[in-house]
């Protein structure tokens, strides 16, 4: 029902800074939160951010607090996921989801709904 796509993925060096992007398509008359998420080859998926419907509340991962933000404008139906000083153990597709759940952040994988297709993140040392 509803359609996810990001953009924004690419090679960086160590320090550097991406923004990745999530354009959300299909019936807009629902609240969601929104996360992002990582998979490293070989590694399982893990959470990164997630943010409620309103943008008042957000979570992050403790590997990435201080460093990246997530965002959304509902009015364009997007979310981003700004990342600086990126590190080599950053490396990863990262995907953007879409939860019901929209009143509290969430931050594990099975109560998201949708998914998007990833955008790889590649951190040069």
């Amino acid at each position: 029902q509803v359609q996810l796509v990001e953009s924004g993925g690419g090679l960086v060096q160590a320090g550097g800074s991406l923004r990745l992007s999530c354009a959300a398509s299909g019936p807009t008359f629902r609240r969601y939160g929104m996360g992002w998420f990582r998979q490293a080859p070989g590694k399982e998926r893990e959470f990164v951010a997630s943010i409620t419907y309103s943008g008042g509340g957000t979570s992050y991962a403790d590997s990435v607090k201080g460093r990246f933000t997530i965002s959304r404008d509902n009015a364009k139906n997007m979310s981003y996921l700004q990342m600086n000083s990126l590190k080599p153990e950053d490396t990863a597709v990262y995907y953007c989801a879409a939860s019901t759940i929209f009143s509290v952040v969430v931050q594990t994988t099975s109560r998201y709904d949708y998914w998007g297709q990833g955008t790889q993140v590649t951190v040069s040392s």
